[in-house]
């Protein structure tokens, strides 16, 4: 069965469903349209019980260029709120699915499309594929639960380093670090994400998620705090004249200059 959607594409082949972002064009940048899309996708997979391993991959030449500047919501007069109300639903869905989740990772992860990557549970690059946090180049700190999850991924220190350097993680570096569990050639990749999934696909599920649910005992609640308190933080960051600059300067395509305020 296939879904029809605008910023996704949602299609199941025998028991793996694959999710992809779908908008090529700004290498995946996320909106709130797309996460109210994946959200709709994962609450479908929640209610069919012939899924059995999920995919989430994306189209084109990038994986995810985090959240689309450009993009509001309806309602503005509280970002926090509306961010938690959207985004935060479908990260979290992502991380707590009914299913065993593949991220395959197809190109460039940036910022929130970074974060992204790592609400899977197994996560797996192409060669050409890269990680960088950008945030701190637009005068920002890290959200969409960077400051939870990539600490958790690869450690503090070169958690920071990536945080504040802005040095973009090459797929193999990546999976030194351990924080995939595979890089593959990039044509390889969509087909060893498959063959995977279809190997949990015919695993006893309850028991795989009851592992990960072990696993992750106690955590769920801590991310949501800590998705929120980056965005609390954050609403603060914009009005700084850092951020403006940064902002301003990452859409008309120069270099920022920081002032240290």
């Amino acid at each position: 069965m296939t879904k029809e959607y605008e910023n996704i594409l949602f299609e199941e082949r025998g028991a793996v469903a694959i999710l992809t972002l779908n908008r090529p064009e700004t290498l995946n940048a996320l909106t709130f349209d797309m996460m109210d899309e994946v959200s709709d996708a994962l609450q479908y997979v929640e209610k069919t019980p012939s899924i059995r391993s999920l995919i989430l991959t994306s189209a084109g030449r990038g994986f995810c260029s985090g959240q689309d500047l450009r993009n509001r919501p309806t309602d503005s007069s509280n970002l926090v709120e509306a961010i938690m109300g959207c985004y935060f639903k479908a990260f979290q869905a992502i991380r707590t699915c009914r299913v065993p989740v593949i991220v395959a990772i197809n190109g460039i992860a940036a910022g929130g499309g970074f974060s992204l990557a790592l609400t899977g549970d197994i996560l797996i690059a192409a060669r050409s594929a890269k990680f960088i946090q950008v945030f701190s180049r637009i005068g920002l700190v890290p959200d969409l639960g960077s400051t939870y999850l990539l600490p958790r991924a690869i450690g503090r220190n070169r958690a920071l380093k990536l945080m504040m350097t802005n040095d973009p993680l090459s797929a193999g570096e990546a999976l030194v670090l351990g924080m995939l569990n595979d890089c593959v050639p990039d044509e390889e990749l969509m087909p060893t994400a498959i063959d995977l999934a279809e190997r949990l696909a015919k695993g006893p599920t309850h028991a795989l998620m009851q592992t990960r649910a072990l696993v992750d005992k106690g955590e769920d609640d801590a991310f949501e705090r800590r998705f929120r308190e980056e965005l609390e933080i954050q609403s603060d960051m914009r009005d700084r004249p850092d951020a403006k600059e940064g902002v301003a300067a990452f859409l008309e395509k120069r270099e920022a200059r920081f002032t240290g305020e």
